[in-house]
């Protein structure tokens, strides 16, 4: 350490801000997503002092709610991979963020999130911590014992002299498989002393593992000997290099792929020959040979096992810690990074049984021909309706805004999600994402996409019912702030739907049936949705007519690519 270091009075002297700051440098995060709490004057002096003296450290995003931190944080890191850091206030921040750090959970995304307490509730020595500890944050056990059941680790940095290193391990167990959220509990007490100086160590990415040959070739045999196999995955482009990997594996062996409604990313092109949709129930009963390939809940009921085939499971951690139940009914796990695991096998596609395979892609080509001529007459259909907006003209309108544009659609639909993933029809790697975890994530989640891809169109579908969750004014806010234009599509048909069809389906004689009072679903009452986004100065637009959809997506998409954000709420009939 230097005597400038050491310096005090100055207010240079390095203390747990410093160290905080030097870890997250260290461990290669771009960005610190804060919603501000008391207990980070330290690490914002010390971004203050980087900043003054030329010293590198993450770029620091001003966020003004929980949700948007962590969201952000969420989809910056479906794309990058790589662990960021998140700063939250106190034992209530945590809370409110709680959903946000679970669904990241969901989502397989590595971040540090950090929070505080008190230790010495201004009874120690050293600078007095405030009397808002005392009073109103303290938590009994510390907040990481609340942050333990929606992350994949939760612990406390007691020590100065452990801090840097505490936040090194907390982010390397963060990237590992399964990829999730770590916390840190720092207390205030440990940010505001003496630092010695000692940095954390730079971190580097996991090593890969790998099945072993004497896993892989019986499984290859088995592909061999199969005369209908199947794939079947939620998230296998979530992985590096998983998308193309899947892509080379299914064309050497020939076989189709299955995306259920389950999958919340683009795992395969929807383009392509051999996807065959996303209902597994007829291959439960016909299929000989199941790969699972990253596939956390492909039965439902999970009771639903299949009629004669074999289950081969494909993924790096199939049984999933945070899962409460899961049945996959496995024969074969092949349990090392799914890329290579892919690649291996596509190379052992050799010696393949002509007659059968031509027999299966036949099969294929057949479905495959009968799914894009019903996808082309429910678009057709919805052209034609002139009383209201469909739902799939709205997204067969935005794949063709989209086309050759390397668009990425975050959605955040319920009623509409089939609707969205059938017709927009993505077919590139990092092309489509399901937010998870609960609604009301993304705005923020889409932001985050959109500072990991800043030359990319980013849209957000979104329901009306979804909108209203979102903390819509922080969301804005933060795109306006950090120039970060999306173009948000609501899909509006003015009332919770899925509610209202599980209200009808449990009681479908009841005495709301009788009566027509619907509790809990109605949103008529809600104002003109695009308006709030007015005071920001952002383009916004309602739509209610067929033909004024696609100008007024064109006109979005327009003011998105000029560098503002654009809400479209469209009227929509279902």
């Amino acid at each position: 350490m230097t005597d400038t270091q050491n310096q005090g009075g100055g207010g240079d002297s390095r203390d747990g801000g410093d160290a905080f700051v030097s870890a997250f440098h260290a461990v290669g995060a771009d960005y610190l997503f804060c919603s501000s709490g008391s207990e980070w004057a330290p690490v914002w002096e010390s971004l203050a002092r980087r900043h003054r003296d030329g010293e590198p450290a993450p770029e620091y995003l001003d966020l003004t709610h929980e949700t948007v931190a962590v969201g952000m944080a969420t989809g910056y890191g479906l794309l990058e991979r790589r662990p960021q850091g998140v700063l939250l206030h106190a034992a209530p921040g945590l809370l409110q963020g709680s959903m946000a750090v679970h669904g990241a959970l969901l989502a397989g995304v590595p971040m540090v999130v950090a929070s505080s307490e008190s230790t010495t509730y201004g009874d120690g020595p050293g600078q007095d911590p405030g009397g808002q500890w005392y009073r109103n944050l303290s938590i009994v056990g510390g907040p990481h014992h609340v942050a333990q059941p929606f992350t994949k680790w939760a612990n406390e940095a007691a020590s100065i002299h452990t801090l840097p290193t505490m936040i090194t391990r907390a982010a390397e167990l963060s990237w590992r498989a399964p990829a999730g959220p770590a916390y840190l509990n720092i207390p205030l007490e440990i940010l505001l002393q003496e630092w010695d100086g000692r940095e954390a160590k730079p971190i580097v990415a996991p090593g890969s593992t790998h099945s072993s040959p004497e896993e892989v070739d019986p499984v290859a045999r088995s592909l061999r000997e199969a005369t209908n196999p199947v794939i079947v995955t939620e998230t296998a482009g979530r992985e590096a290099g998983g998308f193309a990997a899947l892509v080379a594996f299914a064309e050497a062996w020939g076989i189709p792929v299955v995306e259920p409604d389950s999958a919340v990313c683009g795992n395969f092109p929807r383009t392509h020959p051999l996807h065959a949709g996303s209902d597994v129930g007829p291959w439960l009963d016909e299929a000989d040979l199941i790969l699972l390939v990253n596939c956390r809940a492909p039965f439902y009921p999970p009771s639903r096992r299949p009629a004669k085939a074999k289950v081969v499971v494909i993924d790096q951690v199939p049984q999933r810690p945070h899962v409460v139940y899961q049945a996959l009914f496995a024969d074969t796990y092949l349990e090392g990074d799914v890329a290579h695991t892919l690649r291996q096998l596509a190379k052992r596609a050799g010696d393949l049984d002509e007659t059968s395979v031509a027999a299966r892609r036949a099969a294929q080509e057949q479905r495959h021909a009968a799914e894009q001529a019903a996808i082309a007459a429910a678009e057709t259909r919805a052209a034609e309706t002139t009383d209201g907006i469909d739902p799939v003209l709205v997204a067969a309108t935005l794949r063709r805004l989209l086309d050759g544009r390397d668009g990425i659609v975050v959605d955040e639909t319920i009623t509409h999600s089939r609707v969205v993933k059938r017709h927009l029809r993505t077919a590139d790697p990092d092309a489509y994402f399901y937010v998870q975890g609960g609604l009301g994530q993304g705005i923020a989640v889409a932001l985050g996409v959109k500072l990991a891809a800043r030359d990319r169109p980013v849209v957000l579908t979104i329901g009306d019912g979804a909108f209203a969750y979102n903390p819509v004014i922080p969301s804005y806010d933060a795109a306006r702030a950090y120039d970060l234009p999306l173009l948000i599509v609501v899909f509006n048909n003015r009332v919770y739907k899925s509610m209202n069809l599980n209200h009808r389906r449990f009681y479908p004689e009841g005495a709301a049936a009788e009566t027509g009072e619907w509790l809990g679903t109605d949103l008529h009452r809600l104002p003109r949705l695009a308006a709030f986004a007015e005071p920001f100065g952002m383009h916004t637009e309602t739509v209610d007519t067929p033909d004024a959809l696609a100008p007024a997506l064109e006109r979005a998409l327009k003011a998105v690519t000029e560098g503002t954000t654009a809400v479209v709420d469209v009227l929509v009939t279902r």
